[in-house]
């Protein structure tokens, strides 16, 4: 027999060559395929090519295995059974018995509103799932996405191509934050008041709008940001001890207000909205794991 290497072989020749050992012809094993009879001979013509030996010999109406397929058949049969197993088992998806890691690209806010209900969603109905949360460079989204190093992501509206699937996850209102005894906020703050205030912008990037920059500049308003940061807890942290203001989503800013106990108060522009998508890749779409871990997330969004 001749040095065979699998990587050479197409794996589909050992569905052949099982279905030639178990109908003993080549004619029944194209029917039990599907497959025309040239199309079997062709095949078992390139195993024979491969292995160096006949693997079949004719006996009257019907074919009899060599001793090096007999001696194949076993092994075969059982990776056959197993390749089936593995493929069934991964296409039901059972999150009770799967043992996997979820990779979510999510930014710091949506991760401390979001995660503690995810983690006791799963720790419920899947006790082997891990979770790891990544920050994605928005740039990047899309091929990590594709590429399948992010399984979903949760982040604000972002420009992507139709191959990137989306739903809306949370909508929220903007608040505004501020100390308790600031000398010029008393429970409740007006446009003007606001405009005269200084303020701390959260942004990821060093450089570009705000969500709440965008609605005062499109309509022609300014404010004064004394601080741009990384981080909405540092951000609550400072308010709570200055007299810097800071707007951010209301469900956000009650988490870190148990902490801080500053005032919240309405943002003073009706429309202005803070919305977060859930997004994942086209290819994905129909993965049984993408879907179940999805339904957790949008789960999680409506009880927070």
């Amino acid at each position: 027999m001749n040095d065979v290497h699998v990587s050479r072989i197409d794996l589909n020749l050992f569905v052949v060559f099982e279905a030639i050992f178990s109908s003993a012809g080549v004619t029944r094993a194209s029917e039990r395929l599907h497959l025309t009879q040239p199309a079997v001979s062709h095949a078992l013509a390139r195993l024979r090519e491969n292995f160096g030996d006949p693997l079949f010999v004719r006996r009257g109406r019907a074919v009899a295995p060599t001793p090096l397929a007999r001696k194949m058949i076993e092994p075969v049969r059982r990776a056959l059974r197993e390749f089936e197993t593995s493929v069934a088992r991964v296409d039901r998806f059972d999150p009770a018995q799967m043992r996997k890691r979820f990779v979510i690209g999510i930014r710091a806010a949506h991760e401390t509103m979001l995660l503690p209900e995810l983690l006791r969603l799963i720790g419920k109905a899947a006790p082997l799932i891990d979770v790891s949360s990544v920050r994605v460079n928005r740039r990047d989204l899309e091929s990590e996405l594709a590429s399948g190093t992010v399984d979903v992501a949760i982040d604000v509206s972002l420009p992507l191509s139709d191959e990137i699937r989306r739903t809306p996850l949370m909508t929220d209102k903007f608040v505004v934050l501020a100390r308790r005894n600031h000398p010029k906020v008393r429970r409740v703050i007006d446009l003007k008041t606001y405009l005269a205030q200084e303020h701390i912008m959260v942004s990821s990037r060093r450089r570009g709008q705000s969500a709440e920059e965008f609605e005062l500049n499109r309509r022609g308003l300014r404010r004064r940001v004394r601080l741009r940061c990384q981080s909405y807890f540092a951000a609550c942290r400072i308010v709570s001890q200055t007299d810097l203001l800071v707007t951010l989503a209301e469900r956000y800013a009650l988490i870190t207000n148990a902490i801080f106990r500053c005032q919240i108060l309405p943002f003073p522009l009706r429309t202005s909205t803070s919305d977060a998508l859930l997004y994942w890749h086209d290819n994905a779409d129909d993965d049984a794991a993408n879907a179940w871990l999805r339904r957790q997330l949008l789960t999680a969004s409506s009880v927070i």
